[in-house]
């Protein structure tokens, strides 16, 4: 296990009519005049945004909207919220729903005080080293940015979509979840969330750092949680106690805490943004769905030892060789993705029919450098791999899975 900090500030507030207190917890924070920042009508229409502005309104907390945030959330709005915040004086963000919303109340918070262009802080030319404090109402669970300092942001110009990490800065004062704002969310949108979640975790399980059965064994539960309680949740989404685990679950798979002492990977995340960022109808759990299997059919045959631990422990697969146990593993979470979740494993079932490989290929390492993963490093040849994996995952190094399984 490695050194490492790990410092998590946020409040959460956890249950049925959690929201009930988001005025105190806004007065809390010591904001006195804030942006509500939501997504599409949804929040308007079931009255959720009446509920929140009355308890701002009886703590005397002034506020203004910024409505509109889209799934794969783009500069424009957070220039926009960004110059509407300085004009009202604003000293505090409330973001109502999923992580869309969140990561663009987030790069609004740091904006505002910087005297630069925030996309600086994305494309690395300055640190975050002030922000306005962040609340949140999480509607959709998934991206676990309620608990993270992290965000992700697309330019419109030139289609790049980067992420900005922060150790504490960035991360919620506050987070409000009360499962049952969940229960209206649809199979697919359900779906899409674990995936996240579950990519989430699997980014820091997948890691060179030896000796860290810790968090090896809280990953493992969390997946094993998830990939119990979405079945239930997809059959009955009234199930309260069903979405209430998924829903800490999230918080817990991105709040750090999985990570502690141990080198991360990420290349899942980064390879899928640059589909969502191409194709930006393509919701990012999904993308990840097919992206996950890909990446983790090339790791069978090339560093299989993570990968068939995971299959040992998580799946119940009995192989004593590694490379076989890994191939076995990709096998069956690729069946939980198609059979229990109804998710896409390849770019077809994605909706994208010829996908421009190249033009990801290079947007990827223009981005992340000649080589980039945390578990594997991987060239542009190699990346290219894993992006045709996701165009027939039976063929890797010129054999089938089952070919290779056999030798």
């Amino acid at each position: 296990m490695d050194n490492f900090t790990y410092y998590s500030p946020t409040l959460f507030e956890f249950g049925r009519g959690a929201e009930e207190k988001v005025g105190m917890m806004t007065y809390l924070t010591g904001a006195t005049k804030v942006m509500i920042v939501y997504g599409r009508n949804y929040a308007k229409k079931n009255g959720l945004i009446s509920r929140i502005s009355n308890s701002l309104n009886t703590l005397g907390i002034e506020h203004v909207e910024l409505g509109g945030v889209q799934p794969n959330p783009t500069d424009e709005l957070v220039y926009e919220g960004i110059k509407l915040a300085r004009a009202k004086k604003i000293d505090g963000l409330l973001a109502v729903g999923g992580g869309s919303v969140i990561d663009t109340a987030k790069a609004i918070a740091a904006g505002v005080p910087y005297k630069g262009d925030f996309w600086d802080f994305f494309s690395g030319k300055a640190q975050v080293e002030e922000a306005l404090p962040v609340g949140v109402i999480l509607t959709i669970p998934g991206s676990g940015s309620e608990g993270s300092g992290n965000c992700v942001i697309t330019k419109t110009d030139g289609a790049v979509k980067l992420s900005l990490r922060t150790d504490s800065i960035l991360k919620p004062r506050f987070a409000i979840m009360n499962p049952e704002m969940t229960s209206s969310l649809s199979a697919k949108q359900t779906a899409i969330g674990v995936v996240d979640m579950m990519v989430h975790i699997m980014e820091r399980y997948f890691s060179i750092t030896t000796r860290v059965e810790v968090t090896d064994r809280l990953a493992e539960g969390l997946l094993m949680a998830l990939m119990t309680e979405a079945p239930k949740a997809l059959a009955d989404p009234s199930d309260y106690q069903a979405r209430a685990n998924i829903e800490w679950a999230g918080t817990l798979a991105h709040n750090g805490l999985v990570g502690c002492g141990r080198r991360e990977d990420w290349v899942s995340h980064f390879m899928e943004h640059e589909i969502s960022a191409l194709y930006p109808d393509v919701a990012h759990g999904a993308g990840l769905a097919v992206v996950l299997p890909a990446w983790m059919s090339f790791m069978a045959h090339h560093k299989p030892s993570k990968v068939a631990q995971l299959g040992r422990r998580i799946f119940g697969v009995d192989v004593r060789d590694d490379r076989s146990a890994a191939i076995e593993t990709v096998a069956s979470l690729r069946a939980y993705f198609t059979a229990v979740l109804r998710m896409p494993t390849t770019f077809k079932a994605l909706g994208i029919e010829n996908p421009d490989i190249d033009t990801l290929v290079a947007k990827l390492h223009e981005n992340k450098g000649e080589t980039i993963g945390g578990y594997y490093k991987l060239t542009a040849a190699d990346t290219r791999q894993i992006y045709e994996l996701m165009l027939d995952p039976s063929q890797i190094n010129g054999n089938t899975e089952s070919e290779a399984s056999a030798n």
